[in-house]
């Protein structure tokens, strides 16, 4: 097995104390930062398609976000020399009325190892709070909505109503979580739609490119 290999199963198994050390080992052994990073992200994308499908449950899918919480705090100074250009910044938050934060805090941490700054604004967030903190975030390009629980959709859509009212403009919608479908998405006026933290972090990328 590569060292890419071992540390995308170190991630996939939720190895907290072996990882760091894999991931350094794949360092030295002359891959790069983004590779690592990548093969990571593919892991947790994994994790993601197990949880969707049943096939684990959220104790599991946490100790992958932490393995990979892990084996990123290695990284850090490795992705900061190779990318001397943040892709940006992304405001997330768990919309009103919703105190689910588990799903959000995965979301943050793939977007920001995807190479972006985050401003995370917690759970229950009102939407004058997003628009708040997009009006004193003037450089945010992506604004990110979770929801875990059927009954505060309606407060997405209040929230992507909100900002898009408000006629901020230069950042990209995305929303997502249990209850969230494509269709829903559309359906709102957001911009893009994420089944699962793995896919977050692509859809954002693909956003600002």
């Amino acid at each position: 097995m590569s060292k890419l290999q071992e540390v995308n199963a170190a991630v996939a198994a939720g190895k907290t104390k072996a990882i760091a050390g894999l991931v350094q080992e794949a360092l030295d052994g002359g891959h790069s930062a983004q590779e690592i990073l990548d093969t990571m992200i593919e892991a947790m994308g994994v994790v993601g398609d197990k949880f969707s499908s049943g096939e684990i449950f959220v104790p599991e899918m946490l100790i992958a976000g932490k393995a990979m919480q892990k084996g990123v705090e290695v990284l850090k100074p490795q992705l900061a020399s190779e990318s001397s250009t943040s892709l940006g910044k992304c405001i997330i938050g768990t919309v009103a009325g919703d105190l689910h934060d588990i799903g959000k805090n995965l979301v943050a941490l793939m977007i920001e190892s995807a190479g972006f700054e985050m401003v995370d604004l917690g759970v229950d967030v009102p939407k004058e709070k997003f628009i708040e903190t997009i009006k004193a975030n003037p450089d945010a390009n992506i604004v990110a909505l979770s929801a875990l629980l059927t009954t505060t959709m309606p407060a997405m859509r209040d929230t992507v109503k909100a900002i898009r009212d408000s006629g901020l403009t230069g950042f990209k919608i995305i929303v997502g979580g249990a209850p969230i479908t494509q269709e829903f998405a559309d359906e709102i006026g957001a911009d893009a739609y994420a089944r699962d933290a793995g896919g977050a972090a692509v859809k954002v990328k693909e956003l600002v490119s």
